[in-house]
């Protein structure tokens, strides 16, 4: 893949309409690649199972981000610092499941994110913000697409991988015709893949022949270690950093800013 047009601060928000395609994960890991790296980053929380405030440990969830999108709470109070350096996280309970219905009637609906992530500059303290989405075209994801730079579509190795992406990239259209014509596609990233499966290897096959150099290169296997880490509470950088996940998600993060990667050891 060539390399991106990477500046900093940069919004992200990770997009797949599509559940179960390691969407939070790569959230998790991607963020914890970058803080490793150096970068400030902050995740925010934007799906209503939580995920991704689960997988790092978050516990104290009285100021999340419903309370961030419908009471207007700045985003000062809502972050929270986490047990890796340099990676803070906005997280979010069920509460968020009726966010969708209560922005309804606001007609700033599909800017309440970024109004929300600009407002007083505490974005700003950081050199990356990752958004991660619910797995539908809600107004939620909306709101993620409005107040990115770019997105990032994690993209399962399995049968009917490439169903949906048509209305995913309809809909980046719609929006940047609306609301955010600076928005791009930052690449997508193959999880979940075994090298061993014909059907995974053909997957890759027709998304690189179909998407181009919009495919990262690096691919992220499907590890053991990366499913047990966020049960406790870690992402899998700090749970088994010699781990292939943890090398393919440091490698997604080079790929994506540029950096150069130094050689395992």
């Amino acid at each position: 893949m060539s390399q991106p047009r990477w500046t900093q601060p940069r919004t992200i928000a990770i997009v797949n309409q599509k559940g179960g395609v390691g969407k939070t994960t790569t959230t998790i890991n991607l963020g914890a690649a970058l803080a490793e790296s150096g970068r400030r980053v902050l995740i925010v929380d934007l799906d209503p199972q939580g995920n991704a405030s689960t997988g790092l440990a978050i516990e104290d969830r009285s100021k999340t981000t419903y309370d961030l999108l419908l009471d207007a709470t700045p985003l000062a109070e809502v972050v929270q610092t986490t047990a890796i350096d340099n990676l803070s996280i906005a997280p979010a309970t069920t509460d968020l499941s009726s966010a969708d219905m209560e922005m309804m009637s606001n007609e700033s609906r599909s800017f309440l994110l970024r109004n929300a992530l600009t407002e007083g500059g505490v974005a700003n303290d950081y050199d990356v913000v990752l958004i991660d989405c619910p797995p539908s075209l809600s107004l939620l994801t909306v709101n993620a697409m409005v107040a990115a730079h770019s997105i990032l579509v994690p993209l399962q190795s399995e049968f009917f991988a490439l169903e949906g992406l048509s209305q995913l990239l309809l809909t980046v259209r719609q929006i940047r015709s609306a609301a955010n014509p600076g928005l791009r596609i930052e690449g997508v990233v193959l999880t979940m893949f075994d090298g061993r499966n014909n059907l995974a290897q053909q997957v890759e096959a027709d998304a690189r022949e179909t998407l181009g150099e919009l495919v990262f290169t690096t691919i992220v296997p499907r590890n053991v270690r990366v499913s047990e880490a966020p049960s406790f509470g870690q992402p899998v950088l700090t749970y088994d950093s010699g781990s292939k996940g943890s090398q393919s998600y440091r490698a997604l993060a080079a790929e994506l800013t540029g950096d150069i990667m130094e050689a395992p050891v």
